[in-house]
C-alpha cells in the first residue's frame, strides 16, 4: 500500500493549487479521445463490418486499410475535425479527372461533403465515411491506372501481358507521407509519349464542336490526272509532301506507301477509301477542315488503345524491340528514338500471335527448325499415305515424300530413322521429333531471335520474301517473320557486343546452329494497337485483325 500512497501524494502535491484533488479523473477519457481518434475508431468500426470480397484485389485492399488504420496514433489521410483537408480536396479533384485519362470517375465512390457541419453530432460518422471512401478510391484509382480493370487472359489466351499492379498496402502507406498525394496518384498513369497524345486527342474529341484550329494544307494539289498506283507524275511529289510520305527512290511514283497514306486520309474524312486521288479527294486535300467532336466509335477506339498502354511495363527499357501486330511492323527503340523499322508477318487469325512482353536472350544463325506438334498433326501427317493408294494395307510401304520435299528429318528414341521404314498405322507422330536442319529450305531462314516464353513463339527470317509485299501480312503459325533480319541482327549485336556489319554478314552466311548469347537481355514487347495519334494530331488506324477490340469493349463498356 505504501507505494500507491506515495504516488498519490506526489500527484496531489504536483497539481496546481486551484485544481481539486483527482478532479480530472472522471473526465479523462473524453479529454484523451480527440476528434481525430474518434474518426479513426469510426473508420475501424466500418472496416469491421461484414464484407464479401468480390476479388482478390478487394480482399487485399480491405486488409491494407485495416492494417493502416488499426495502428494506434495513425494520422488520418484526408479529413480533420473541420472536413476535407487540402490533401483530401486535392486527391478528390484528381480522381474526378479520371475520365481525361481514359478511366471513369463514376467508378470511384467519392464523398459528398455538401452541408457539412462540424458541430453536428453526426459529423464524426460523416468524416469517417469520407476518410474511408477516399482511401478506397485512391487504391482503386492506382490499380485501374496500371491496367487492373480487366483480366486480359479471360478475354483471350492470346492476351497475356504481365501487369504491374500496385499492392494496396504499399499505396496507402506511400500516399500517407507524400507531400503531393494527387501527383502520386497521377504517376500511376502511363507516361509514354503515345499515351499522352491519345489522352490529348480524347479530350479534344470530347470537347465542343467549335473548331480548335483551321488545319491549312501546306501544299495544294492542282487539277490534273487521276493519281493511282503505278502513275508517275510531279503531282505525286506534292501529294507526298501533303501527307508526310517519304520520297522513296522516285518521289514522282505513286507506290504502295502513297496509296496507304491516301486511303488513311480518305477514311479519316469519311470518304470512300479506294486510294485513288480524283476530283473529290483533291478537294478534301485542299480544303481546311474543322476538328469536331469525335464519334462514339472514335472515342471508344482511343479508350481501348489507352487501356493497352497500361499493360506495358512502366520501364520498357532503354533499348528494346516492339512489334505492333495490327500494323505488321517491328521497331527497335533506343533511348526513346526508333533506330530500326521492319515489316513483319504475324499469325493467321486462327493461329494468332500472342500479346506479351519478354526478354530476348539469344540470336541463332543457321537455326534448326523443330516442328511443333500442331504442324506435325495438322499439316504433315495427312500427307503420309500408303504407297499403293488408299489408307489400309497395300503392302508396298508408305508414301513419305512430304519429308523429302521439305527436307524434314525424324528422330525417335534419340536416333534418326527413315520415315518410309515406319508403320504409320501404329506410329503416333506426336511422339516423333521432326526437325529441319539449317539450309536454304529451312523455314526459319538464316537467323532467329529467341525470347523463351510459354507461347513458344519467336522472330525469324523466312525464305518466303514475297509475303512482305502484301498489305495484310497474317500468314504465320504465330511466330513473327521479319523482313531484312540481317539488319535486325546487326542492330542488336552492335548494341550488345559492338559487332561490325562484316561480322554479322559472316555469321549469316556461315553460321550453322550458331548461338550468340546476349550479354544484356533485350526487352521484347508484342503489342496490339489499332489506333495511333501522330505528332500533328492526325489519327492512324489499323484493322482489328484478331477481334480483340470487340472483346475489350464488351468487358470495359
Amino acid at each position: 500500500m505504501r507505494p500507491i500512497y506515495i504516488i498519490a501524494v506526489t500527484l496531489f502535491l504536483a497539481a496546481p493549487p486551484s485544481a481539486p484533488a483527482f478532479a480530472a479523473e472522471p473526465d479523462a477519457p473524453n479529454a484523451l479521445v480527440t476528434r481525430a481518434e474518434a474518426i479513426r475508431m469510426a473508420v475501424l468500426d466500418r472496416l469491421s463490418e461484414k464484407f464479401s470480397a468480390t476479388s482478390q484485389h478487394k480482399k487485399e485492399e480491405k486488409g491494407a486499410l485495416v492494417e493502416y488504420y488499426s495502428t494506434p496514433g495513425q494520422r488520418l489521410l484526408w479529413v480533420d475535425a473541420n472536413g476535407l483537408t487540402s490533401r483530401g480536396k486535392a486527391v478528390v479533384a484528381e480522381i474526378t479527372k479520371a475520365d481525361d485519362y481514359g478511366l471513369r470517375a463514376s467508378d470511384y465512390a467519392l464523398p459528398n461533403m455538401a452541408g457539412f457541419d462540424a458541430g453536428n453530432a453526426s459529423a464524426t460518422e460523416q468524416l469517417a465515411n469520407a476518410e474511408l471512401k477516399i482511401s478506397h478510391a485512391a487504391i482503386d484509382y492506382t490499380y485501374d491506372a496500371r491496367g487492373g480493370r480487366i483480366t486480359p487472359t479471360r478475354l483471350s489466351k492470346n492476351l497475356d501481358p504481365t501487369l504491374e499492379l500496385p499492392k494496396p498496402l504499399e499505396v496507402i502507406e506511400s500516399v500517407s507521407y507524400r507531400s503531393d498525394p494527387a501527383a502520386y496518384l497521377r504517376s500511376f498513369q502511363p507516361d509514354h509519349p503515345q499515351f499522352v497524345l491519345l489522352r490529348k486527342k480524347l479530350i479534344e474529341l470530347r470537347g465542343s464542336n467549335e473548331p480548335i484550329s483551321q488545319e491549312k494544307p501546306r501544299v495544294k494539289i492542282p487539277n490534273g490526272p487521276l493519281l493511282k498506283v503505278g502513275v508517275v507524275d510531279p503531282q505525286v511529289a506534292l501529294l507526298r509532301t501533303r501527307l508526310d510520305v517519304p520520297e522513296g527512290q522516285n518521289p514522282n511514283l505513286y507506290d504502295q506507301t502513297v496509296i496507304e497514306a491516301v486511303r488513311q486520309f480518305q477514311a479519316e474524312h469519311n470518304s470512300y477509301a479506294d486510294g485513288v486521288v480524283g476530283p473529290g479527294t483533291r478537294q478534301l486535300l485542299n480544303t481546311p477542315h474543322r476538328r469536331n467532336m469525335g464519334s462514339p466509335a472514335q472515342i471508344k477506339a482511343i479508350l481501348l488503345n489507352m487501356e493497352r498502354w497500361r499493360w506495358l511495363p512502366r520501364d520498357q527499357g532503354s533499348f528494346y524491340v516492339t512489334v505492333n501486330i495490327p500494323e505488321f511492323t517491328l521497331r527497335v527503340v533506343e533511348e526513346d528514338e526508333v533506330v530500326h523499322t521492319a515489316r513483319v508477318v504475324v499469325g493467321k487469325t486462327n493461329k494468332q500471335t500472342p500479346v506479351f512482353s519478354n526478354e530476348m536472350k539469344t540470336v541463332v544463325f543457321g537455326p534448326y527448325w523443330n516442328v511443333p506438334t500442331s504442324i506435325k498433326v495438322g499439316e504433315i501427317r495427312p500427307y503420309v499415305r500408303p504407297a499403293g493408294g488408299g489408307w489400309f494395307g497395300s503392302g508396298r510401304g508408305w508414301n513419305t515424300s512430304v519429308f523429302q520435299r521439305h527436307d524434314l528429318r525424324i528422330k525417335y528414341g534419340g536416333r534418326e530413322v527413315d520415315p518410309a521404314s515406319l508403320d504409320w498405322n501404329r506410329v503416333d507422330i506426336r511422339n516423333l521429333h521432326l526437325y529441319q536442319p539449317p539450309g536454304p529450305r529451312n523455314v526459319l531462314g538464316k537467323v532467329k531471335f529467341m525470347f523463351p516464353n510459354k507461347h513458344d513463339v519467336y522472330m525469324h527470317d523466312t525464305p518466303q520474301k514475297h509475303l512482305f509485299a502484301k498489305p495484310v501480312r497474317a500468314e504465320s503459325h504465330g511466330c513473327m517473320r521479319v523482313q531484312n533480319p540481317d539488319q535486325l541482327a546487326g542492330v542488336i549485336l552492335r548494341h550488345d557486343q559492338n559487332w561490325s556489319r562484316a561480322r554479322t554478314v559472316s555469321a549469316l552466311e556461315t553460321g550453322y546452329d550458331q548461338h550468340v548469347g546476349l550479354r544484356q537481355k533485350v526487352p521484347v514487347h508484342i503489342t496490339y494497337f489499332t489506333l495511333r495519334v501522330n505528332e500533328d494530331g492526325s489519327v492512324t488506324t489499323f484493322r482489328d485483325l484478331y477481334g480483340h477490340d470487340g472483346r475489350m469493349a464488351a468487358a470495359l463498356f
